[in-house]
């Protein structure tokens, strides 16, 4: 199209395009068409893909919504090539499922492992650093869960799909509060404990009982706070 035929008042070639009033009955076909290759594969590929994806199953979805998609709106676009490109895709997934399967080793490379971000109430920084897991991100996800401090928590894993999974202290302990600084409200309702400190960075006990401690055993750093019960 030329640049001379472009006009923002031209809401009939904004709206409708240049194409024929029976190419619109076409999109219906084409689409009908796409949608039940798209719900076939992801049929193929197994339930996983109707669930949180790993990041095999999102390649394989998004390689197949970049290719299939074009045929839609393309009237010189074919749908056969978005056929086989579907099955390649579901092939592809499908073999390399099947591989870690009977690989670990291979499951680990492809689809990644299981993270643990808390273990007995203290944060493991360098597991948070490799998943790219924020402090304020963890203890986020922590609030949604209704927790309050980190002595609540016997394990906290970041699953190889993304998602986190949280194992409660059978009986808490007091640890590092995870509430947000500016929330001082909530804040002054907790139950400071003068006798115990933990790692502001980590959240491991103080087993000195006193705020001077010296270095964090577990982060290095030196910054103790009471601990909250």
């Amino acid at each position: 199209m030329e640049k001379e035929a472009i006009h923002l008042s031209d809401w009939m070639r904004i709206l409708v395009g240049e194409v024929p009033v029976s190419f619109y009955l076409e999109i219906l076909l084409r689409a009908t068409a796409v949608y039940l290759i798209l719900v076939g594969s992801m049929r193929l590929m197994g339930r996983r893909m109707a669930s949180q994806l790993s990041r095999n199953e999102m390649a394989a979805m998004i390689s197949l919504a970049a290719a299939i998609g074009v045929p839609i709106l393309d009237a010189s676009r074919g749908l056969l090539p978005a056929v086989i490109i579907a099955l390649v895709v579901v092939f592809i997934q499908r073999l390399m499922s099947y591989w870690a399967a009977k690989n670990e080793n291979f499951e680990g490379i492809s689809q990644g492992i299981a993270a643990t971000l808390v273990e007995n109430s203290v944060m493991h920084l360098k597991n948070m650093q490799s998943s790219r897991v924020a402090r304020e991100l963890l203890f986020a996800q922590l609030r949604s869960e209704g927790l309050t401090h980190l002595g609540m928590i016997k394990r906290l894993y970041m699953e190889a799909n993304g998602s986190f999974t949280l194992i409660k202290q059978p009986e808490p302990q007091p640890g590092l509060s995870i509430l947000p600084e500016w929330d001082t409200e909530f804040i002054s309702q907790q139950s400071p404990q003068s006798d115990r400190y933990v790692c502001y960075h980590c959240g491991n006990p103080q087993p000195a009982g006193t705020q001077d401690a010296g270095k964090c055993p577990n982060c290095e750093e030196e910054n103790w706070v009471q601990a909250i019960c």
